[in-house]
C-alpha cells in the first residue's frame, strides 16, 4: 500500500506497526517511550523504517529516527519529512 504522507494517518501507522512488525499495541503505547514497549529492539526499528518508506513512498531519515523516543515521534517524522 503506497500512500501520500498527507493521507497516512496515525491509525494507518498503528496498523502498519501491528501488521508489519507483529507488535500488538495497547492504548497509549504509541506515545510510550521505547523502554516501556515489551520486546522492542533495534531490529523492529529498521523494519519500521523500511515499512514506512514503502507505505508512504518517501524516505525516512534514519538519523532522526534514531533520536526518537516513541513510535509517535517516528510517525511525526515520517509525515513531516
Amino acid at each position: 500500500m503506497s500512500t501520500s504522507t498527507d493521507t497516512f494517518t496515525l491509525d494507518d501507522f498503528t496498523r502498519l506497526v501491528r501488521d508489519d512488525l507483529g507488535l500488538s499495541l495497547g492504548p497509549g503505547q504509541v506515545t510510550a517511550d521505547f523502554d516501556e514497549l515489551p520486546d522492542w529492539d533495534s531490529l523492529y526499528l529498521l523494519k519500521l523504517v523500511s515499512s514506512l518508506e514503502t507505505a508512504t513512498g518517501h524516505r525516512v531519515s534514519v538519523g532522526k529516527v534514531l533520536e526518537a523516543r516513541s513510535l509517535k515521534e517516528i510517525y511525526d517524522l515520517a509525515v513531516t519529512e
